[in-house]
């Protein structure tokens, strides 16, 4: 059994700049989740959302020399790059036109598979009120209640202690609780 190796956010890139396979392998096991996430926040469909996944850390793989620590974190450049590679697949002339030819039962499919939870949550208006809450409770309702992040990686993508997320979390739910009194 091999040992799992674990990086430091500048060994990492070292690595990656280097072209290391299992850099590589850490960054895209430990990314995956997150940003798939912002993909399939653009791009409903999953399938769709797992291609735009691969191409992005195809991106991030041949543009890694770009990355600048000085203007940001690594996780902030990924998510820029996922992001641009989600938003250029929306723009395509392919894209857009499986969108418009879409059958009737990939759209009755797609409707099922819709979380119902999320429609309740914008019907109650509950999105706009997180939104009135400071920056730092939003980000972190945000990543855990909307995007389904665990404390942890919450954690690890704001930079902040496991229980500074807890303590925000607890004091969102209270002033959110005190909107809908």
């Amino acid at each position: 059994m091999t040992a799992i190796k674990t990086y430091t956010e500048d060994d990492l890139i070292s690595a990656l700049k280097k072209h290391d396979n299992d850099a590589f392998e850490y960054l895209y096991t430990n990314y995956k989740a997150a940003l798939f996430t912002i993909i399939h926040q653009i791009i409903a469909d999953k399938e769709i959302a797992q291609d735009v996944l691969q191409e992005a850390f195809i991106t991030a793989w041949k543009n890694i020399d770009k990355y600048d620590v000085t203007k940001g974190r690594l996780f902030t450049w990924l998510f820029n790059v996922t992001r641009n590679c989600a938003i250029n697949t929306t723009r395509s002339k392919a894209f857009k036109s499986e969108q418009k030819n879409d059958s009737f039962d990939n759209y009755v499919s797609y409707v099922d598979e819709k979380d119902n939870l999320s429609q309740n949550i914008n019907q109650i208006g509950l999105r706009k009120q997180v939104h009135l809450l400071r920056e730092e409770y939003k980000n972190v309702l945000e990543l855990s209640y909307f995007n389904g992040f665990t404390h942890e990686e919450i954690a690890k993508i704001l930079t902040i202690p496991v229980g500074t997320v807890k303590t925000r979390l607890r004091n969102a739910l209270i002033e959110l609780r005190k909107q809908f009194v």
